[in-house]
């Protein structure tokens, strides 16, 4: 395992669709790469586990994150030297990083806080959970909305990251997430 991967240096702008499962973020995150004419990094964890799910009937463990984490980090890597200015990402560390401590008991391998610690993002979009959730094979927390929203939005405060909130049709979020980021860029030309 790769235990050295870190994140490229990259002249685009990195944004994060940020949030609980079965929150909109894929489906923002497209509209907006389409809008944006760049790319999407998709969530490796997706398919990754959907195939861990369909050849042996099973879930997530410990293990797993390491291997999410770096394969997640490498297609980042890889969109950022290519993007159009701007780079949209389905997920990061920091989301894998909750995800072990929501789901572990608070247990976090040091590996992944070292990493969530040592990369870097331009602006956060986290999605509300007033969307509803819909059941796959992968989704655990359809009764947890509220809370795990909750420390998804605690992590951005807690780390003083730049975010906004979207809420509302699809149509609402794709227009606010337009106008700020729009606005980002025009008060942060790299």
């Amino acid at each position: 395992m790769e235990k050295n991967i870190k994140q490229d240096k990259s002249k685009c702008i990195k944004i994060v669709l940020f949030g609980p499962e079965s929150t909109g973020k894929t489906t923002l995150g497209l509209d907006l790469a389409k809008y944006y004419k760049t790319y999407l990094v998709k969530e490796f964890a997706r398919n990754y586990l959907q195939k861990k799910w369909d050849d042996k009937k099973m879930k997530c463990d410990k293990n797993d994150l390491i291997q999410i984490a770096i394969e997640q980090l490498k297609s980042e890597n890889k969109l950022s030297k290519i993007a159009n200015k701007i780079l949209f990402c389905d997920t990061n560390i920091l989301v894998t990083k909750i995800w072990s401590e929501t789901h572990f008991d608070g247990y976090c391998d040091p590996f992944l806080n070292k990493i969530s610690n040592n990369t870097n993002y331009d602006l956060y979009i986290l999605t509300d959970i007033d969307i509803p959730w819909e059941k796959d094979d992968l989704r655990d927390r359809p009764n947890d909305r509220k809370s795990m929203f909750n420390y998804y939005r605690d992590e951005l405060v807690k780390n003083n990251l730049n975010f906004f909130l979207v809420s509302g049709s699809k149509e609402a979020r794709l227009r606010k997430s337009i106008l700020k980021i729009d606005k980002f860029i025009s008060l942060n030309k790299k």
